[in-house]
């Protein structure tokens, strides 16, 4: 052992070698100094161990490169997602539209009036543009804009509720992904929460009851990623707000998925509008920017000015605060939605409005092209925590292949990693998903798997 420790080269060696000296140059100095002591690291723990193999000039060349690889390349890129889920949590949720993208990169690189009132000059209020807009949008008398949905719900309750009783239905004590659940976030922001109602149903009568003789905020939780169906009963918003304002108790309507269009134009359910909620008369409505509002992740608190007054002078409200990106991106969201043209313009809109007929057409191009596979029908589904069981009918690009597992591990090593799904053995492409700008890309990665893999 104590040879096999002798006979590995020391960092300084190894810097002074041809290769490794080549890398300082691309990589710095101190960071190819941690690589080699990371590599060298690894012979020792080996040789010590009794389970070295090799340990060469070369297998230690290659060991310290891959290692400055992996620090240096960028974790988050570009996928193309062809498993027709159109909000898709794991693949970023909602894609941005060209409008958005711009107003990115028109502030990214550069110094902006983000704080700073041009017309005064002197310093302005962050975001005041945008929450005009999104008070124009609602029907609401004032808004404000945090980073994400969760924020929103912490800071509300903080501002609102705290020490307060937070009445809440047992049908609401919903969990989202990530661990994120209501009754912990009340914890958190210093509210009691008081359930009432079962599982499955829940009373008016049963709000009444709890808001007696107590200082108490009624909070009701849009079951935004599942149903429960069968024997079950809520009352409406409407109602709530109508029961609360007898002893002026404020009712929160955390809506979560933001649906700004009416969806059942698209023959699914009809889901929540924000614009509801503040006709139905709730205090405060929260809803995330990167569902079905189709923006960046953000959290937007709408309601009455006096109430949202007091939410954006509690001292979280600067540490959940949207940054400049988020506020350019969101605001030229918005404006799709002002000018009527949110169908054409914001992806997940197109996407849901993309007729069936569409989709057989790509799938069509993607046959001549590809010249293999087969079209079959499917099924598009919302995703992202908005709409759960609703879906749209497509059409499908089916390929059968001998190893599928093998096939799908190759689509996600692609340089433009393409994510798809496994429907009874068949490896399947949902047009509606696949942006047009990436179409290209997505053809041209297929055709040179298709051939590896040599599919007929």
């Amino acid at each position: 052992m104590t040879d096999g420790l002798r006979s590995i080269p020391s960092v300084d060696q190894l810097l002074s070698d041809s290769f490794i000296a080549e890398l300082i140059p691309q990589y710095g100095r101190s960071l190819v100094v941690k690589a080699v002591r990371s590599s060298l690291q690894h012979i020792r723990q080996a040789s010590i161990e009794g389970t070295l193999v090799g340990g060469s000039i070369k297998e230690i060349r290659s060991s310290v490169e891959n290692w400055l690889i992996s620090q240096i390349q960028v974790s988050i890129q570009p996928v193309i997602n062809a498993s027709g889920v159109i909000i898709h949590t794991n693949l970023g949720r909602a894609p941005l539209s060209e409008e958005a993208i711009q107003a990115i990169l028109s502030i990214a690189g550069d110094y902006s009036n983000l704080e700073y009132d041009l017309a005064k000059g002197k310093r302005g209020k962050r975001a005041d543009a945008i929450e005009q807009k999104l008070i124009a949008l609602t029907g609401a008398e004032d808004a404000f804009v945090v980073n994400n949905n969760a924020s929103a719900v912490l800071l509300v309750l903080a501002a609102l509720a705290r020490r307060k009783r937070v009445v809440i239905s047992r049908t609401q004590l919903i969990e989202i992904g990530g661990g994120f659940r209501i009754p912990e976030v009340l914890q958190q922001s210093g509210a009691k929460l008081y359930e009432i109602g079962s599982t499955n149903r829940v009373h008016l009568q049963d709000y009444a009851d709890a808001l007696q003789n107590v200082n108490a905020v009624i909070l009701r939780a849009h079951h935004s990623n599942f149903k429960i169906i069968g024997f079950t009963k809520e009352p409406s918003l409407k109602e709530l707000v109508e029961l609360a304002a007898k002893e002026d108790h404020l009712v929160i309507d955390d809506l979560g998925s933001g649906a700004i269009l009416d969806t059942s134009m698209f023959n699914v359910a009809h889901e929540p509008t924000v614009q509801e909620s503040i006709q139905a008369g709730a205090d405060v409505v929260c809803f995330s920017g990167d569902k079905l509002f189709g923006g960046p992740q953000a959290g937007m608190i709408v309601g009455k000015r006096e109430v949202i007054k007091k939410i954006k002078k509690h001292p979280f409200a600067r540490a959940v605060r949207a940054d400049k990106l988020c506020l350019a991106a969101l605001e030229a969201t918005i404006s799709h939605y002002l000018k009527d043209e949110a169908l054409q313009k914001i992806p997940i809109w197109r996407m849901l409005s993309m007729p069936v007929e569409c989709c057989e057409q790509r799938v069509v191009d993607w046959k001549k092209v590809l010249k293999c596979g087969e079209m079959v029908d499917g099924l598009s589904t919302i995703g992202g925590g908005s709409m759960p069981q609703e879906t749209l009918p497509t059409k499908l690009f089916a390929l059968s292949v001998s190893r599928v597992n093998v096939f799908m591990k190759a689509l996600r090593s692609l340089k433009v990693p393409i994510v798809a799904r496994v429907i009874q053995d068949q490896i399947v492409f949902d047009p509606r998903t696949v942006l047009p700008a990436q179409e290209r890309v997505f053809l041209t990665e297929m055709e040179t798997l298709i051939k590896k893999f040599d599919i007929r």
